[in-house]
Parts: C-alpha cells; structure tokens; sequence
C-alpha cells in the first residue's frame, strides 16, 4: 500500500514517464521502512540490522533476522528467497495485505475462493512465470520457482493481524495459505 501511495504520488508531480527503476526504488524504500516496524516490534529476538543488501552474508545469533528491499529488478519475495538459501532455513511468514492466497482476484471475482494449503506446482499456475515491477500476486513467479527448488514453504498472513500471527507463532490455529 504505501508503495503504490508513493508511485502514484510521483505519477501526479513529475511530468515525464516514469521509468520501472524509479518505480522500483521507491518500492525498496518503502520496504525498508515497513521492515524497519517489524524489527522493533521483534526487537528483543531480531538482529539489530536489517538485510538490505543480499551480496552480504551476516553472521547472526539472533532468531528473527528481518529482510527489506535490495534494487531495482528484485521482489522482495526474491529477496527472502535468497536470504532462505543463504541461510539454509526453510521457512518464510509473508506479511502482505492479503489475509489468503484465493484461486482467483477477489477483487474481481464475487467467486473467488480462499486456499489453505497449496502446492508450489498449482500457486505458479496462479502467478504466471514472469514478473514486473508493482505486480500483484501472492508471491512473486521468480521467487515461487526458487523457493520450490529450495523446499522452502512460505505462509502467507496478513500484516494488519497481529492477534493471527501470535496465533501462528504459537502452532495454534491462524488465518493463512501455506504454499510447499
């Protein structure tokens, strides 16, 4: 939401086109400062710097390592990916503005229907296989090839519900799709 805020803001104050790139870094700022929020919220379990450059492996102790936009061309979706592998974990919880992936857009689809579990093979039939800056997907195609190459399963949870993603942390029952 605040990306596409921000995007369509500079839309209205510049006069050319504006370029996926400049679309893209506005993106990435934006990332970082809702990254910013969960890292203090998560302050006392999450290491104290945010990943923002995925060329750089730290070394952490901490068990919440928190992730935010890198450049231009990269989802943040890619990003969590390549921080899995780097790390070798097998879990991603996507905080988006979506509380379920659905089989179709809700938005534009009266019949649209909520998914709680779904495999990687059937959510890339979803999502497509390319991928464009501002694209509106559950989980970006680039990443959802990568991620079901590396076994990582990735949960899908509102970011607004914090009473839902206590319920998740804590193996209760949530609102979510889980994609493996």
């Amino acid at each position: 939401m605040t990306t596409r805020h921000y995007q369509e803001g500079a839309r209205k104050v510049v006069e050319q086109e504006l370029t996926n790139e400049d679309l893209d870094w506005i993106g990435v700022h934006a990332t970082r400062l809702n990254a910013h929020l969960i890292r203090t919220i998560f302050r006392d379990l999450a290491h104290p710097y945010l990943v923002d450059d995925y060329s750089i492996i730290r070394k952490i102790t901490e068990p919440i390592l928190v992730g935010a936009g890198w450049k231009p061309g990269w989802s943040t979706d890619y990003d969590a990916v390549l921080m899995c592998e780097d790390y070798n974990a097998k879990k991603i919880i996507n905080l988006t503005n979506i509380a379920k992936v659905y089989d179709k857009d809700p938005n534009k689809f009266d019949d649209a229907k909520p998914i709680n579990k779904i495999s990687w093979e059937e959510l890339r039939k979803l999502v497509g296989e390319k991928w464009t800056p501002g694209m509106n997907v559950p989980f970006d195609p680039i990443a959802s090839k990568k991620a079901q190459e590396l076994g990582i399963s990735v949960t899908i949870l509102s970011g607004r519900d914090f009473d839902n993603l206590e319920k998740y942390f804590k193996g209760e029952k949530f609102v979510g799709t889980v994609i493996k």
